[in-house]
């Protein structure tokens, strides 16, 4: 044991011994010039260092460096700086004079991808053959940089004409082998509007042809979204995919995309070419897609955002920090050239469960043409193509919805207004606006539709059953000879036109159990009040006087319902129809009469009277 522990002191002596030998007699600023030269030659790429480089022994042996960065031929700003670089080498390879990095670590370092920072090509400049590398220099040091890490750090990123994005306390470790394949691991965040994105990336990846060509697999990539108009518990999920990239064209594809949202799973692929106007192209498959724990809505209740709202109301932020609405300005949408084509296989979106939803949409710069829309709802299928212009200040939507037998109360449910009324809907019509919100729908679109209802029930409203209780209560020579009717409607049909919140009805025809209808009428959205003028007609169910009986089947029975929804009234004004038969009876009769006693005095007086 006393022999084991003599050695290892020995040999620690040594190693000590020659560390400081080195130190004292290498000096780490004779690799400056080298490593410039280097990276020059490999690259073209500019690196300066300021101020002296300096030994570090311990726990690795290491040149540490001030102020660095690292400028593209021709660029504006850096690609890379830093305010200071630690470099780790291999200790044996200094006595053969080589320098072999083992890890570079840039800390607080600053990284541009964008448009100033980009390489510049001189003008009149040969352009050599895509897959063509530097040589290597022929003697000399070798330097060989294995492993790279960047800690605390800032990613600015930047499209041609477009915002930079700053992706903040970013860490990246990325680990080479000699097959030329990396390992990485990254994790950063995104705050935007009040927002913050957090992102972390594990994978690996082709270099070879790097910077020409770049290939991998993502193996995991976890993401956060929270803040405001977020719900309280985030949208977070993970995916994994194959990934390419094509530097000489700009082109990259995405595919085997498994992905996670919340609890909602998506597979596909994405693909594209980066530039002045991307251009890209996205098709994917969701088994699952639960809109309202994504976007956090609750139609039966205050939404989480409006719960949000509330709390902060007392603290309310400078107003420079207040969202503003969403409008076409700056949309994102207005640069990029998309096809997208999404497949979903259930859906869920305000309360409604939709199934085999299908979406194929063209982004042309900010116009959007809904080519196919369609899916099921319940029972019944929907189908909205249209279009949406997003390149003013204020979007343009214009759509043709089409409705087959949808259920009627879960529709206005979605929509939260009074589900006072039941039954299946077919609809095709037109429809426009502005602004893609529920309140601008509710208040400022515009449109028109053909309508019909198929076993239309309105809550607290049965009105085979208030004309019958009202002529009964209003003449003794009528009663109802079966019970009361359910009040169902089996058809009704009519035109709908929408113009700011005000639905006008016309041509309404119904039909019910011995019951028939006309009329029209309107429906104020924003002040949820009504006024309905219809004509009813009792097609039998009664016993008593035959001719009254037929009287009624030939006659109209005004009936008017108003007021606001949660408080309906009506006026069924029946005792001015029985009067008026009433008096027509007897002026039949009368007229019979005189026609039977043509010669007597007093029927030509009555006549007369009665033609006054």
């Amino acid at each position: 044991m006393r022999r084991l522990i003599t050695t290892l002191a020995i040999l620690l002596v040594v190693i000590v011994a020659g560390m400081t030998a080195l130190v004292l007699l290498v000096n780490p600023n004779d690799f400056r010039g080298y490593m410039v030269k280097q990276v020059q030659q490999r690259s073209g790429y500019q690196l300066k260092l300021d101020g002296d480089l300096r030994w570090h022994v311990w726990p690795q042996l290491s040149i540490l460096a001030g102020r660095m960065s690292l400028t593209a031929p021709g660029a504006a700003q850096p690609m890379v700086s830093a305010e200071n670089m630690r470099l780790d080498v291999s200790l044996i390879p200094l006595f053969s004079h080589q320098l072999s990095v083992k890890q570079v670590m840039l800390k607080n370092a600053v990284i541009r991808a964008t448009p100033d920072s980009e390489r510049q090509r001189p003008q009149n400049a040969p352009i050599g053959p895509a897959d063509s590398t530097p040589a290597e220099p022929a003697s000399g040091w070798q330097y060989d940089i294995g492993h790279l890490r960047i800690v605390d750090s800032l990613l600015i990123w930047q499209q041609p004409g477009g915002e930079e994005i700053n992706f903040r306390n970013l860490n990246l470790d990325m680990t080479q082998d000699r097959r030329q394949s990396a390992a990485l691991d990254v994790a950063t965040s995104v705050s935007r509007d009040q927002r913050t994105l957090q992102l972390a990336l594990k994978g690996h990846m082709k270099i070879a042809d790097y910077p020409h060509r770049l290939s991998g697999n993502v193996d995991t990539l976890q993401w956060q979204l929270s803040g405001a108009g977020i719900p309280a518990d985030g949208i977070k999920g993970d995916a994994s995919m194959l990934a390419s990239w094509q530097a000489e064209n700009q082109q990259f594809s995405l595919q085997q995309i498994v992905a996670s949202l919340n609890d909602s799973q998506l597979n596909g692929e994405i693909s594209g070419k980066w530039g002045m106007q991307p251009d890209l192209k996205v098709a994917l498959h969701a088994t699952t897609l639960d809109l309202d724990k994504l976007f956090g809505i609750n139609i039966d209740g205050v939404s989480q955002q409006a719960q949000a709202a509330q709390l902060a109301a007392a603290n309310r932020p400078p107003v420079i920090a207040v969202e503003k609405s969403w409008s076409g300005a700056g949309s994102p949408l207005t640069g990029i050239h998309m096809l997208l084509n999404l497949k979903l296989d259930a859906v869920r979106w305000r309360g409604l469960d939709l199934h085999t939803v299908l979406l194929d949409a063209e982004n042309r710069a900010g116009e959007i043409s809904l080519n196919t829309f369609s899916g099921q709802v319940g029972a019944g299928r929907f189908s909205l193509p249209g279009a949406v212009d997003v390149r003013q200040p204020v979007a343009k939507i214009a759509l043709q919805p089409q409705l087959q037998t949808v259920a009627i109360k879960p529709l206005l449910r979605a929509f939260r207004l009074p589900q006072a009324l039941d039954g299946t809907l077919t609809l095709n019509g037109e429809l426009a606006g502005t602004d893609l919100d529920m309140m601008a729908a509710k208040n400022s679109w515009q449109g028109s539709a053909q309508a019909n209802v198929q076993n239309l029930q309105v809550a607290t409203l049965n009105i085979p059953q208030m004309v019958q209780r009202a002529i009964s209560r209003s003449s003794d020579r009528l009663s109802a000879d079966e019970a009361s009717p359910d009040g169902t409607i089996q058809q009704l049909s009519g035109k709908m036109m929408l113009n700011k919140g005000v639905i006008t009805l016309s041509q309404l025809n119904g039909e019910a159990q011995k019951l028939s209808l006309t009329g029209a009428g309107t429906v104020t959205m924003p002040t949820e009040a009504l006024d309905m003028q219809l004509a009813v007609k009792i097609n039998g169910g009664w016993k008593g006087d035959d001719r009254l009986i037929a009287a009624l089947a030939e006659s109209a029975i005004p009936l008017r319902i108003y007021g606001n929804w949660q408080s309906l009234q009506y006026s069924l004004p029946v005792d001015q129809l029985l009067r008026r038969q009433v008096e027509d009876a007897a002026k039949s009769r009368l007229n019979q009469w005189i026609d039977r006693n043509q010669s007597n005095e007093k029927a030509q007086q009555l006549k007369k009277q009665l033609q006054r």
